[in-house]
């Protein structure tokens, strides 16, 4: 090869590689602006430089993920989550840290055992029976949120009256083996309910995002009371759909998946684990036009997650623990 052949293979090469730099510079440019944009979306603010340059080298790694993720089923989108690492995101936000009272006999009476006809389809959103999606921030209380779902639910079939009632007061009251932001259980909440003797609305005890001294004068303000609870037969999505297809029902699931993370619309029925790490509320189900079985989750992460704040979960899998673990330990309260 010639000296000047040699030569312009150089420069084909820089200016191939000079390309690269740019578009790798404009691509950057774009992801620097993406994320600007989306603090200001979420009113992020970070306390210095370091910690700003972190984040949005998280952020950039999730916003790959989310635009390389491809299921023909649901959708992801860039949501309040995308500055955060997986650990956590688990940290924060998912309310079971402990190993869940998992029974191999249900230990309570069920009384929708003996139905035999249930709806095709139920949606309690419809029915009245749902108040609007609630936040709970950076506090591990989804425990606090689907256990009040729960009663919110059978509150309003049983009287009338649907009344936005207090996670905060089971945040900052319910003791035994929940602690507030740090995780919790439904079960205590219930208890505690029963032995109060119900429980406050949000208006008189508002949600404050974090642990507080238990307020017994706000607390003393009850304006909805339960009998107890009951619990669904484990592992059996057939008894589930009975409980669900009368009221809303809390279940836990695993929901540290990364696709659950920044799930934003369709079916989701990616496989999962069944390491119970949060509490949601089953609000009714149905089945797709091309025949897709599904549950109506209310979720606790606000009206950017979702599909405004609820997701739409593959019901009656090949798993008899259900999609991410939801028909291992559900739950429901009796008014």
């Amino acid at each position: 090869m010639s000296s000047t052949n040699i030569l312009t293979l150089f420069f084909i090469i820089l200016t191939l590689w000079n390309s690269v730099v740019i578009c790798s510079r404009l691509l950057e440019t774009s992801l620097t602006e993406k994320h600007e944009l989306w603090m200001k979306e979420h009113g992020k603010f970070y306390k210095d430089v370091a910690e700003k340059q972190k984040r949005f080298e998280i952020f950039k790694e999730n916003v790959e993920f989310i635009e390389s993720f491809y299921d023909s089923a649901f959708n992801l989108s860039i949501n309040q989550f995308a500055d955060q690492t997986n650990e956590e995101f688990k940290a924060s936000l998912n309310g079971n840290k402990k190993p869940l009272r998992i029974e191999t006999e249900t230990e309570t009476e069920f009384r929708y055992e003996n139905v035999t006809e249930v709806p095709a389809t139920m949606d309690w959103r419809e029915r009245g029976a749902v108040t609007p999606i609630k936040n709970q921030y950076d506090c591990g209380s989804c425990w606090a949120f689907a256990t009040v779902a729960a009663i919110e639910g059978i509150h309003q079939i049983s009287t009338g009256k649907l009344v936005s009632l207090s996670e905060q007061e089971l945040v900052d009251c319910v003791k035994g083996n929940s602690y507030g932001c740090s995780g919790g259980y439904s079960e205590d909440a219930y208890e505690f309910i029963v032995k109060k003797g119900g429980i406050a609305s949000e208006s008189k005890y508002p949600y404050k995002g974090a642990d507080k001294k238990c307020n017994i004068k706000k607390g003393a303000y009850s304006v909805a009371k339960i009998k107890g609870y009951e619990k669904v037969p484990i592992n059996n999505e057939k008894e589930l759909l009975k409980a669900v297809a009368n009221q809303p029902v809390v279940v836990y699931i695993e929901g540290g998946e990364r696709a659950f993370r920044y799930y934003s619309s369709g079916i989701f029925k990616r496989k999962c684990g069944t390491d119970l790490d949060h509490a949601v509320t089953i609000v009714g189900y149905g089945i797709s036009e091309d025949g897709v079985k599904y549950w109506i989750i209310k979720n606790s992460w606000g009206i950017k997650w979702g599909e405004k704040g609820y997701a739409r979960m593959e019901r009656d899998i090949h798993s008899k623990q259900g999609l991410c673990g939801l028909a291992m330990n559900p739950t429901y309260p009796i008014a």
